[in-house]
């Protein structure tokens, strides 16, 4: 029955840029900190207190146009975007209708059914509200205007999404070059990426466009494709029924698996929207714009190119590495420490992938340091440790960034590679275990590795493997 209908998605995504105070304020923009303490009269809206523009916000915003394939808006304004709601201090908001800083641009996914331009209808600057917190206790309502007043861009997709899959794609992509780009972090769990689904469905073939319905609250890739397959399910079982979709604003409830009305959905005409008077226009002058433009960092299909001439790593590891910009430049660095491309790119798609996957955590949460990972590459291929203590104190940096020389001094992990002592050792294992022995001279070559294994463990794991092997041949 679904294969009839054809799903449109557009997307309203809202960026939290990186930039250290607020839009129109000098306040600190740090994620957490007590409520209401990143505060003063211009975000709590008090009468008489006027908003400046943040020139970083601009030059960020411009930034990811650029990277997006849009034109700037040359000479642009701000605007009162009016209503009511607690968590909205002037009772209005300052955003850009009528002039948005960057149009008609658009970004390449990639996904299993090849690849597809993803218009973008635009680009505005506003600030964020602040945030309201229910307390069932005491059964009242507080708010935190922390938030407010924040810096944002809104990067309005045009309808070109038809699945679940593509609009991953295209947030992916969103997200890996505002990363390079340094004006977000992106995280989604801290709310500093956020996406609202407009999602509609039509009869297949049908050039009209449905009623379509806007989502909001979706804060993981995971919770975003439910809640389309959630959502265009209800609307295909509505049409079926001969009922019509509503115009609306719904929440999606990621435990339920539903979403649910919030309010039916506004017209621009409801804001009464007009240009903000405390604000100057901002014009963009061509010698700031080729800058910022000068400014772009080298992105990541360029820097896949560039990785495979330069450190001849696989292609799997230079796809995975180029993934995120701070595993990049963790490997770059290091790479520039220690010289071992080969090497560093074995520790971060093997140890390093294992321990994100088991904690849970993005490559944005690495805490290793590249001096640290140079260090400890430092020590293995010196033959100062062997590869068992190697990742044991791997897994210690990966959680507190120790540093792994001073480590394995102070925990006296180094390679016992005193011949004296090793002999001793091999000498005892072998009194000991007579039957793997005799195994041995009977042509079992297996034998030896049990014999290696015992020698090891007798020496706790700090001996060199290649000498152990070798002395017991030679004492065999």
């Amino acid at each position: 029955m679904a294969k009839q209908y054809e799903t449109v998605i557009g997307l309203e995504v809202h960026v939290e840029l990186a930039t250290k105070t607020k839009i129109f304020c000098g306040c600190s923009t740090a994620f957490g900190g007590a409520p209401n303490t990143h505060t003063c009269p211009v975000c709590t809206g008090m009468p008489g207190s006027l908003p400046v523009l943040n020139k970083k916000v601009l030059e960020y915003a411009v930034a990811v146009g650029l990277a997006t394939n849009c034109t700037i808006t040359r000479y642009c304004k701000f605007d009162r975007k009016n209503y009511f709601y607690p968590d909205n201090p002037q009772n209005y908001q300052i955003s850009q209708l009528y002039l948005p800083i960057c149009r008609d641009g658009s970004v390449e996914i990639e996904t299993a059914a090849g690849k597809k331009q993803v218009g973008i209808h635009e680009i505005h600057m506003e600030e964020d509200a602040g945030k309201l917190i229910h307390d069932e206790w005491e059964d009242c309502s507080l708010v935190d205007y922390n938030r407010s007043g924040v810096p944002l861009i809104e990067i309005v997709s045009a309808p070109d999404m038809r699945n679940a899959e593509e609009v991953i794609a295209y947030l992916e992509k969103l997200r890996m070059i505002i990363q390079y780009l340094g004006a977000s972090d992106c995280k989604l769990q801290e709310g500093s990426m956020r996406a609202d689904v407009n999602l509609s469905v039509r009869k297949a073939g049908a050039e009209e466009y449905g009623t379509r319905t806007e989502m909001k609250n979706l804060n993981s890739f995971r919770s975003i494709a439910r809640a389309i397959e959630g959502e265009r399910e209800r609307q295909i079982a509505l049409i079926e029924a001969g009922q019509k979709v509503m115009q609306e604003t719904r929440r999606w409830d990621d435990g339920k698996e539903e979403s649910y009305a919030m309010r039916s959905k506004e017209d621009a005409r409801d804001y009464r929207y007009f240009p903000d008077p405390d604000l100057t226009p901002v014009t963009v002058s061509d010698e700031w714009l080729s800058e910022i433009r000068a400014a772009q960092p080298e992105f990541r299909t360029e820097k896949m190119m560039r990785y495979k001439t330069e450190y001849d790593i696989p292609d799997y590891d230079i796809e995975i590495i180029t993934g995120t910009k701070h595993m990049a430049d963790l490997f770059e660095e290091t790479v520039r420490i220690c010289g071992q491309p080969k090497k560093v790119s074995n520790w971060l798609m093997g140890e390093t992938m294992r321990l994100l996957k088991e904690h849970g955590e993005e490559p944005e949460d690495i805490r290793f340091s590249p001096e640290h990972l140079a260090g400890l590459i430092r020590l293995t291929e010196g033959k100062a440790i062997n590869g068992t203590v190697a990742k044991e104190v791997f897994e210690v940096m990966f959680e507190e960034n120790v540093d792994p020389e001073k480590y394995v001094e102070e925990k006296g992990l180094r390679t016992v590679s005193d011949e004296g002592a090793l002999r001793k050792a091999v000498e005892e294992v072998i009194a000991a275990n007579p039957k793997s022995v005799e195994d041995y001279r009977n042509g079992k070559e297996k034998a030896i590795g049990f014999l290696v294994g015992q020698t090891m463990k007798a020496m706790k794991g700090k001996a060199d493997p290649g000498m152990v092997n070798g002395l017991l041949r030679e004492l065999l």
